[in-house]
Order: structure tokens, then sequence, then C-alpha cells
């Protein structure tokens, strides 16, 4: 104690002494308090560091200090970071006594002698103490020490409310890492008591379990029986106490979600005893369980998941099989609702961490057998998708698949736990349960022998060819008889599968060819390494399809008489069948001759539609033979022949169509395929083939995409299974579907409206009633009169009905039709994407660009739902990136040079037409593409070229002879085009076209800047409006600071055209007044932009320019008004200046100096009122020296000269404030004022933005006091009630148009 006691004074009596070195060493302890952690780490090691270097005992003293006392810190996070520096500095630092420090520690934070407001931070001081000396490794090695960390812990144990059970868990983690010996010799005879009350709390078990388990040379069964009476824990004894405990424990964890450590540790004692079979089915299955307790019951859930990787086979299968399996069950059955705590998940973590780190086959097998046969009527509970088989070893997963085939075979439920759902009780049938149940456990066991196929396993080739051939055989096949030939017909089912179970194999079977199509190669051979470099999937080591083998499998079925087809062929489609399977060959032959990817893409569009022929024969015959015809003439040697419009169609055309056709099925797969074959057939496309693409997505011929819209709906009723999941926003479209649906039934519900016919029809059936006589009252009607005219007027009222449910349901028929077939455009995008990404320098390309633009224009007017939104995304972006971003394109176009020339005519004038600036630069930037193409273009004609600057710019310039050439540009028409557009923009009030398409012009064709800069000149005088005069100067800059300009001018052309630009400038700012408005502020700023640039390349070229004229100009200009108010503005004038040899001047305060110098001395310090404003002293400051104030000529009171800041009336500040800018410059020479403006002035321009808003609030405030109060509150009331109404009109007014535009705007806009 006297050591640190003396530290402690010494630190305290020359406070100075540490930190007279600096503030670095301080910033240390206030950086270990932030919140952040990589602060507080970082701060740790730098005060380590710093300690280690300065040895300085003073530093060493004031840091102990400083850290002891941050133990106890309010902030959460400063606790542990001062925790863990005392821990390092322990550790560091070995010379430090450590009982010195846990004495500092009491002393600092005594719960005896703190407030009661302070002891939570003081048993957190002490805490954090013990844990910081723990930490340190040193703690364990004191024996004092550790007796009286211990003491301390029990003692901090009872303060529950603010650590809980921190102490506890602090004292068992110490325990643990306390030798035997230590235990035995300290620790025990300080334990004692905890150990003896062992079954009074959770905390006091955990304790004795975790030295049972440490220490079992000390707590032997002997000593165990002396402290509690009692050889071992678990016995029939004590199992009643210990699911009490248990049971508090899991409400005390209730919240962590978290096996508590005492249950495992139980667990772990119980398996050392030999009785955990007493333990589970006394303790867990009929103790813990029967209270129906939340916590309790997940508490049981994960005490069998931590369990599995302790117990061994017989026990995992009593387990398994027991009542918490049963009951896991029932709670995920009864959790499917989206707001309940769902343990599935825990629960497969459990099985994952166990099959991933067990060696044993066995108890892998019986771990995922045990799993699939919890059943809930005979539908496993297990997710069929889960994928921690992955992890079984090759032989176990084998097992598992044959033992999933056979229970598919024959169903065998009393090996499985099956339970029923109190509501499956109450809806119970007697009638086909047995039968339905092995319908659900025949279609579990089918998605998981297809998902295993995915899930990235230990498989080889043989045992995903297995799995393939069951699902296929099941799916189309039945077995007559057992042969050994087929491996399928080995065993018959005990139960024959009906047509439901056929359609959920076949649906299953499908999603399994499309994990098929994209598997990568197996095996650990060379050739398979080679193939999986290359990225092809869907193929053997052997380089066969997969897809192949299963039609030979299915031929080989086709032609033995043991088995049958579901749906058996036809002659004709067995003819087919028999071509296609020829085809295949003859492609097979040709494979190493030709394309072999083209020829891969062939046969599996073949093999696949021949394994359609099983599902839907009817329409994949039409489809199969139209494919056999164009791949048999696309693969032919014949030689071409010319065909006039009227001929036969291409093989390229008909298989474009059936290319489309197929985009309309459901199936992922198939259009994966479909996409692959078409970007093989790119090259052949033709004019024709392109056109069949392109009418699809115009929006003018909607009406002709009935038949794709048709097979579409028909495979959207028919295939309802995993192949749906596979469907590319399926669920948005859903989504969008119920959404539109509740709009437009409410829609109805507001509009719908009595027609005239119904109620023409109304009264003549009253009129026929007599229900509408004048005087005739409803009491003359007789009972059958009344009933009479009761069947007519229901009748009339069914009949109306019918009528408006056929309206509702035609109305959903066409927008259902209308979602559809836009699904069918977005899969045709597709299409367009691949061509022009494939065939980028096809001539064809330029027929994609005006189809994609009235794609978007019309996209653009039309509804704003999410599907319209995500086509015209989707369109833009082909359009943007692998069109006009593209860096292929045609080269040759010279019998196209008239074509493209008009074309970009055409796109130009639709440009400067269009009232929507997001869509005009679609069209703008297709003609730029257009203007790539041509100037980039080789042709047999040399363009006549401008007379280039000197060879010495050119070489510093790279690529300047692709600058230079023009190819098939014809430069005098496209810059007519141009110019015209560039005009209107210029002179055009509203105008679509924007300065970013004309800079992005000439940034990227720097040919076309000297014939438009002459346009640009001329309109910044005479531009429409000052923001056009603007633009034309802002375009004009850009302009000349192109670098590339300077080859196309000679240097008389460059001096002309900056003298030019000058005098343009010039005129333009002799038109400003001497108040420059709001709305020419923009032009003045661009124009002194502009003239900056210019009279800078004067200076530094040394052209000879006449100056003289923008002298005088400039010097007027700066006698505006607006221009000093601007700092912009001023600033850019005085950067003008300084090119015309004038300097800004200095603005100097000479007059009233000692009235400033004094007046510092009558300031009061900041937060006293000053002595004017005190209540006693008000009127003093008024009557100053004994003189009344006198009215001035306003009937205002007159101020004196010396007046206190803020006492001025709001028309004095607003005198004052105009009287400040009355200086005049001139010759750019400030103009000083009268004495009280320059002493004043200064100070006020400064401060003038800030209290801008300020004195308008404050001046509002004083004119309104002097209105009477009535008159004042009824002008504010109609003043409010009109302004409401204005602005509820103009909401109105404005907001349909905005909202169909604000989405759409934010997708175009780049």
């Amino acid at each position: 104690m006297a050591e640190p006691e003396e530290g402690q004074a010494g630190v305290v009596a020359d406070p100075r002494g540490v930190l007279r070195q600096g503030r670095a060493f301080l910033d240390f302890f206030w950086d270990i308090a932030k919140p952040e952690q990589e602060v507080r780490l970082a701060a740790t090691e730098n005060l380590l560091r710093h300690l280690r270097e300065g040895r300085k005992e003073d530093e060493l003293k004031y840091a102990l200090r400083r850290l002891v006392e941050g133990l106890g810190a309010t902030r959460e996070a400063a606790r542990p970071g001062f925790s863990l520096a005392l821990a390092q500095v322990l550790q560091a630092f070995e010379e430090i006594p450590i009982c010195s420090v846990l004495e500092q520690i009491k002393e600092k934070h005594n719960l005896e002698k703190v407030k009661k407001k302070l002891v939570r931070n003081a048993a957190f001081g002490n805490f954090f103490g013990v844990m910081a000396l723990f930490q340190s490794g040193r703690l364990v090695k004191d024996q004092e020490a550790l007796l009286e960390s211990i003491q301390l812990l029990q003692q901090l144990a009872h303060h529950q409310a603010h650590l809980r059970d921190l102490p506890r868990k602090t004292l068992i983690d110490i325990m643990s890492e306390v030798p035997e010996s230590v235990f035995e010799e300290v620790l025990f005879g300080v334990l004692r008591s905890d150990l003896t009350s062992a079954f009074t709390s959770p905390e006091n078990l955990h304790l004795l379990l975790v030295g049972i388990q440490k220490f079992p040379g000390v707590l032997k069964p002997k000593k165990l029986k002396k402290l509690f009476g009692s050889p071992t824990i678990v016995n029939e004894e004590n199992i009643p106490r210990l699911v009490e405990l248990l049971q508090s424990a899991a409400k005390s964890e209730k919240k962590d979600k978290k096996l508590p450590s005492v249950v495992f540790d139980l667990l772990q004692v119980s398996l050392k005893e030999d009785a955990f079979e007493l333990f589970w089915k006394e303790g867990v299955e009929n103790g813990l369980l029967k209270e129906k307790s939340g916590p309790v019951s997940y508490m049981c859930y994960r005490l069998l998941g931590s369990a599995l990787p302790f117990l061994s086979l017989e026990q995992l299968q009593m387990v398994l099989k027991g009542k918490v399996m049963q009951h896991y069950g029932q709670h995920v059955v009864t959790t499917q609702l989206p707001d309940r705590f769902k343990f599935a998940p825990e629960m497969e973590g459990y099985i994952d961490e166990f099959l991933n780190n067990c060696d044993e086959q066995e108890r892998q097998l019986a771990v995922i057998i045990g799993f699939s046969t919890l059943t809930n009527r005979g539908y496993p509970v297990f997710s069929s998708s889960s994928r921690v088989v992955g992890h079984l070893q090759p032989a176990a997963l084998q097992k598992y698949v044959d033992w999933l085939k056979d229970m598919f075979l024959r169903p065998d439920f009393d090996c499985c736990l099956d339970f029923s759902s109190n509501r499956q009780k109450q809806n119970q049938e007697n009638g086909n349960i047995a039968q339905h149940k092995v319908v659900r456990l025949r279609k579990w066991i089918i998605h998981r022998l297809a998902n295993i196929i995915e899930i990235p396993a230990n498989k080889d080739e043989n045992l995903v060819m297995d799995i393939s051939r069951f699902c296929f055989f099941h799916a189309f096949f039945e077995a007559k008889k057992k042969t050994s030939q087929i491996r399928e017909t080995s065993v018959l089912p005990s139960e024959p599968l009906d047509a439901e179970a056929h359609s959920v194999a076949e649906n299953y079977f499908f999603g399994l060819l499309q994990t098929l199509n994209t598997l990568a190669v197996l095996g650990d051979t060379a050739k398979a390494a080679a193939l999986r470099e290359k990225h092809i999937h869907g193929v053997t080591a052997d380089g066969k399809l997969w897809i192949f083998l299963l039609v030979e499998y299915a031929n080989k079925l086709l032609s033995s008489e043991h088995v049958k087809a579901v749906k058996p062929f036809t002659k004709e489609q067995r003819d087919a069948w028999e071509r296609t399977l020829q085809a295949v060959k003859n492609l097979q032959k040709k494979e190493n001759k030709s394309d072999s990817a083209k020829v891969v893409a062939f046969q599996q569009l073949l093999l696949l539609m021949a394994v359609h022929l099983f599902k839907n024969q009817s329409e994949t015959m039409d489809i199969l033979s139209d494919l056999l015809n164009c791949t048999e003439r696309a693969f032919s040697k014949e030689p071409k022949k010319k065909k006039t419009d009227s001929a036969e169609p291409g093989w390229v055309e008909v298989m474009v169509e059936i290319l489309l056709s197929l985009l309309a099925q459901p199936s992922l797969l198939i259009r994966r395929i479909s996409k692959s074959v078409f970007v093989r057939i790119c090259p052949n496309l033709t004019k024709r083939g392109l056109q069949l693409i392109l009418d699809v997505l115009d929006p003018y011929q909607e009406q002709n995409d009935e038949s794709a819209v048709v097979v579409m709906e028909e495979s959207d009723k028919k295939i309802k299974s995993a192949q749906d999941m596979d469907e590319e926003g399926s669920e948005d479209s859903s989504d969008e579907d119920d959404t539109e649906e509740e709009n437009d039934s409410e829609d109805e519900e507001k509009n719908e409206e009595v027609d005239d016919d119904f109620r023409s029809q109304l009264m003549n059936v009253l009129q026929a009633g007599n229900a509408l006589g004048g005087d005739e009252s409803d009491e003359e009607l007789d009972d059958e009169a009344m009933m009479g005219l009761d069947k007519n007027i229901s009748a009339l009222f069914a009949e109306q009905q019918k009528r408006i449910q056929a309206k509702k349901d035609e109305k959903d028929r066409i927008r259902k039709e209308k979602i559809l077939r836009r699904d069918f455009k977005i899969k045709v995008l597709d299409l367009v994407e691949a061509f022009l990404i494939k065939q980028s320098e096809n001539p064809l390309v330029f027929d994609v660009i005006e189809p994609l633009l009235r794609v978007i224009e019309q996209c653009m007017s039309s509804d704003s739902d999410k599907q319209e939104v995500d086509y015209l995304q989707k369109t833009a972006s082909i359009f943007k990136n692998a069109l006009c971003r593209a860096k292929q394109y045609c080269k040759r176009v010279d019998g196209l040079q008239e074509d493209l020339h008009a074309f970009v005519e055409r796109l130009v004038k639709k440009t400067c037409k269009h009232t929507d600036s997001s869509v005009a630069l679609y069209y703008f930037s297709a003609s730029l593409y257009l203007l790539k193409v041509l100037k980039g273009s080789t042709s047999d004609k040399s363009s006549t070229l401008p007379t280039p600057r000197p060879e010495k710019q050119n070489t510093a310039i790279p690529q300047a002879c692709q600058l230079l050439s023009t190819g098939c540009l014809d430069m005098e028409r496209v810059t007519v085009i141009y110019r015209q557009a560039l005009t209107q923009f210029l002179t055009k009030r509203n105008s679509a076209l924007t300065s970013s398409m004309f800079h992005d012009l000439f940034r990227r064709f720097p040919i076309m800047c000297k014939p438009l800069a002459d346009t640009l000149v001329k309109s910044i005088p005479v531009g429409a409006r000052p923001h056009q005069q603007a633009q034309a100067c802002l375009l004009l800059q850009k302009v000349l600071q192109l670098r590339e300009l300077k080859l196309f001018v000679t240097e008389e052309e460059w001096e002309e055209l900056i003298r030019e630009s000058i005098s343009q400038v010039t005129e333009s700012l002799r038109t400003v007044g001497k108040q420059i408005l709001k709305a020419e502020k923009e032009k003045v700023a661009k124009s002194l932009e502009l003239l900056n640039f210019l009279l800078k390349t004067v200076t530094e070229q040394k052209l000879c320019v006449t100056l003289t004229e923008v002298d005088k100009v400039l010097v007027a200009l700066n006698q505006s008004e607006g221009l000093g108010n601007s700092s912009r503005l001023d600033s850019l004038y005085w950067n003008v200046m300084r090119w015309l040899n004038y300097t800004k001047p200095k603005k100097e305060k000479t007059a009233n100096k000692p009235a400033q110098e004094a007046e510092p001395l009558k300031r009061k310090k900041k937060g006293f009122l000053p002595e004017t404003k005190k209540r006693k002293n008000r009127k003093k400051g008024i009557q100053e020296n004994g003189v009344a104030p006198v009215a001035g000529e306003d009937g205002e009171p007159a101020v004196p000269e010396e007046q206190p800041p803020g006492a001025e009336t709001p028309k004095q500040k607003k005198g004052k404030r105009k009287n400040r800018n009355r200086g005049v410059r001139e010759n750019g020479v400030a103009v000083a004022g009268t004495g009280e403006e320059a002493v004043n002035g200064g100070d006020a321009v400064a401060r003038k933005k800030k209290k801008k808003n300020r004195k308008r609030k404050g001046d509002a405030v004083n004119e309104a006091e002097q209105v009477p109060a009535a008159k004042k509150a009824k002008d504010s009331v109609s003043q409010e009630t009109q302004q409401k109404q204005g602005k509820a009109n103009q909401q109105k007014q404005g907001k349909a148009k905005k909202k169909r535009k604000e989405k759409k705007s934010q997708v175009l806009q780049e």
C-alpha cells in the first residue's frame, strides 16, 4: 500500500510534471475511451510503445492511476478499453506487483464507501480490474492475488442487478486456467461453500461441473459424497433438482439464444459417468419437455444438436427416435408463419457441423437418415434442398442414395418417426391416409435425389448418372417385369405410381436437366481438369453431353419389352425420334471438322426437344420437325441459292421463329439453350430473320404477339414445380399482378356507375308491377304480384351482375396478356443484346437502332409499373452499352454512305423535335454512333482536309492521322445538320437539346469543332435568352480548350478565331446594365470565364489582338451594383482584369481608429448583459448625458452618435445597409465614404450575408407590431387561406404529370 500511495501523492503534488512533456501522452488515454475498437487498440499499442521507450517511473505511475480510474467509467465502451490497456501494461512491465495494483483497484472502486448512485460504476470497476489481472497472465502465478481476486468475485456475485452472472463466468474461466495443485491448495477452501451448495443455483452447479471435468483428481466421488451426499451428479435422486436448475438456466439464457454452458457441461459429465441414457430419458424427455415453455424447448433442441458429435452409434439411434425429435418436428410444422421463430436453420447448422467434422461413415449415415425419417404424414420435415449432404463421404453418400431409392419404391413407415399436427388430427379422414403418405414421401425423395446432383458434394459420374436414370425412368416409364438389362426394374414398386407421382417426377427431372447442363466436369483425371480450365459445362470427362447419355438410355427403354412408356409414342412420333437421333449422330461426326460450339448448341437443342417428346408430344412434334429441317439445311454443303421475297423462307428465318417460340416457354434450360443456339447462328442471320425479332419489340404490333402469350399462359397453368423456381422474375411479376389487381378493383368500385340501359330496364320492371304508381301505395299489391316483382328485379340484377363480372374478367384478361407480352419482350431483348455483342461489325446493326429508340420512347409515355420500368431500363442499358459504347463497329459502309447520312439527319431532326430531353439524348447518342461508324470506315475516296498546323505540333498529339481522317464522312452535309441543331439550341427558348450533347460531340469528334465554332461565336451576343448566351460561352470555351482543335486550323485562322471571340464577348458584356439581374448573373459569369481564357491565350501566345474595347467595357462593368454583391462574379472579374494589368484594390480602414480601439474596452464578457439592457438602466441608454432623444424628419427619434451595438431601429439599419454600397469604383479604385460609413462598413460587409435573413425577419416583426391586433389576425387568416387554396390547386394540376415520368426520367438520365 505504501508504494502506490507515494506514487499517487507524487503525481498529485506535481500535476504538471508529466504533462510538461507534451499533450501526446494524455491523448492516449482519451483514445482508449473512444467507442471505436480500432482506435482503442491503436491507442493501447502506442501507450505501450511510449512507456517502453521512455522508461520513466512518473509516467508509469500516472498511467496506472489513469487506467485504474478508467475501469469504472460511465461509458460502456471505455471500461473494456481501459481493462485491456491495464492488462497489456501489467504483462509488459512484470516489475509492477500484482497485489499492489489489486489494492489500488479496491481502494479506488470501494463498494462500501462509494455513493449509492455510483455503485454500478464501482462494481464494474472491480470486475474489469480482476479481468485485467487475469488477462495479463500473471494472476495464476501469484497465489495471494489469486485468492483475493476470487474473494472479490464472490463479493461481486451479489450485485446481480448490475453484473448479472459475469463474476461467476469469470470465476469459472479463472478456475479452468488454474493448475490442479493450486486449486487444491488455494481455491478449494474458498470455493467449498459454493461447491457444497451446487444444487441451489445454476451458477454453483456449473462451477462444480467445471471442477469435476478439470480436476478429477481433487473432486473424486468420495469427496463429492462429503460435499453434498452423492458420489455422482447424474442419478435418479438428483434428476428432479437438475431439471429445476436446467429450467432456470434456460429462462436466464432466453435472450442470448444459445445453449447454457451448465447444460453442455452436464451432458459431458453424464457421458463421463455412463449415465447419458438416464439423463436423456428421465431428465430431458420426461422432465424438461413436460414444461411447455419456449425457452426450455429450444434448449432441448440445442442440447440435441450439441450432443451429436459426442454420442456413439447406439446413443444416436436412441436420441433420433425419441420424444425430443418428435417435439422438434412438431415445432417445424407449426412455425410456418413468417412472424414465428424458426429453429430449423439452427438445427441444420448443428447437422452441418457434425457431418463436416465426423469421419465415421456409420454415424454420418445414422444422423442423415434419422432426420430424413422424421415425417409429418409421410413428408419429412428435413428440407429436401438442404446442402448438408455435401459433407457426406462418398461411401456414405452412395448408401444414402440407395436408401432413398429403396424408400421411394417400397415406403417403410415403420422406420419413420411419423406424427400429425393438431389440425391434421381434427381434419383426419379415414379414406386414403396411407396412400397420401406414400405420395408425400415420394415427392420429397425425388426432390432430394435431384438436389444431390446440384450440391457440390464428393460425387462421381456413376452416382450422377444413376440418379438421373432413376428420375427419368419413374417420370416417363413403368416396369412390366424385372430384367437384369435395366437396373431400374430390379425392384418393382410396392405401391404403383399414379399420374400425380409421374407428373411430380417429370417436373423435378426437367429441373435436374438444368442442373446437368451447368454441371462442371467431374473426376480427377487430367482430361477432366483440362475441361474445367476451359469452363466447359454439361459434359462428362469423356466430352459427352449428359443429355445425350440420357437420350441413349431412353432409346434403350423404348426398345425394351419389359417396360412401357407412360405416354406411348405413335408411329409418326417414333419416326421423329429416330430421325432426331440420326441427326445428332451426323452432327457428332462434323464436330471436329466445323465450328464445334455451333454443333454442340444444335445438339443440345435437338436432344432437349427429343426429351420433351415424352412430356408434351403434340406441341413438340411441330417444333421438332422444323428444327430437323433447319439443322439439315444449316449444315448442308449445297451452295446458297438467291431467293426472292416471295420464295420460301430460309433456314435462318425458320430457326429464329423456332427460338422465339421456345423463349415463351417457362423453362430456364430451354431459354438458355435457345440463346446459345442463337449466338451460333448470328453470323448467318439475315435481314428478314432480324426483322422477325424486331417485330416482337415493335410497340405498334403488340396484337400480333398473342400466339406467344397463349403458349406462356398454358405452360404457366401446367407447370407448378421446381422448374418454376428457375423462372427469372416470376416473383416480381406475381407481386405486380397482385398490386395491379387491388388497384383495378379499387378503381372499379369508385368509378362504377349505373348505366342508362339498366336504369330503363329497372324502371320498366317496376312500372309493369305497378310499383311506381303516383298516388298508389305498396299495400295495394297482393302477395303474388309482390313475389313476381321480386323475381323480376332479382333476375334483372343477376344479369347486371353478370355483365359487370364479364367486364372485370375481360379487363383482367387484357391486363394479364399485357404482363405476359411484356415479359416475353424482356426475354427477346436477350437475343438483341447477344446479336449486338457478337455481331457488332455486321451492317444489320443499323436496323436495330430505330426499334430500340421506339421502345424507349413508347415506354416513357406508358404506365410506370415495375415491369415497365424494368423493360425500359434493360432496353436503355442495351442501347447504351452494347451499341453506342461498343468498341467494335462496321468498318465497310461504302454502299451505305447515303443511307447512313440520311439516317443521321433523321435522328438529329427527331432530337430537335422532341420535348423530353432524356429521350432526345438517346436519339442524339445514336447519331454520334453513326458519326463514329462513318468516320472510322475506310473508303477509296479521299476527303479534302484543312491545312494543318506545322508538323512539330502534330507530333505532340498522339494518333493525329486518325483525327485528321474523315473516312466516309461527308463533312459539308454533316456540318449543315449539326449547325441547324446548334442554332436551334441557342435561339429557341424551349428545346430538348442540352449543352452536354454538343460537348460530347466536340469531345468525341474534334473535326466538327472548326465548322461549328463560328456559330458559337455569333450566338454569344444574340442568343435567345441570357441562359443560351451563357451556354454558348461555355461550349466555345470547351471547344477552344481542346488541343485537337489546333490540328484543323492554321495559325492565322486561330488568331482570327480568338479575335472574333473576344469581340463578341465584349459586345455581350456591353449590354449588361448597371444593375445585374439574377437571370444575367450566369451569362456574366460564363462570359468572364471565357474572357479569362481568351486573354490568357493572347498573353501567353503573344497574339496580335487589340484589347482597347475590352478594357473600356470591363471598367464600365465594374460600376454595376450586382458585381460587388456576388463574391463569385467579383473574383472572376478581377481574374480577367489581371490580364489587363489591373489589381484589385485593398480595403483600408483609416477613419475613427481611436473609436475602434476604445470600443473593446467597453465590451463586456460573454454571457453578461450590457448595462443598457438591464431593466434599471434601460432609460439611461436612451437619455445619455442628460439629453432626451429628438425626433427626426420621419418622426423617429434621432439616434446619438455613440450607440450600443444592436440598439438601432429597423429603418436605421435599412438605411445604413443602403448607404454602405454607395461607393463608386473608378478605374479599379474604390472611393472612400464618410467617416461613420468607413468605420462600420468593413464589419458590415463581412457580416452582410450572415445577418441578411435575420434582418428581414426583424423588419417584418417590427412592422407587424405597429398593426392593430384584430386587423393583423384577420389579414393573416385570409392570406393563409388564399395561400393554402393556391397551393392545393397547383399540387392537383402538377401531380398527375409528374408522377408518371418521375421513375423513367431517373432511368434514362446519365
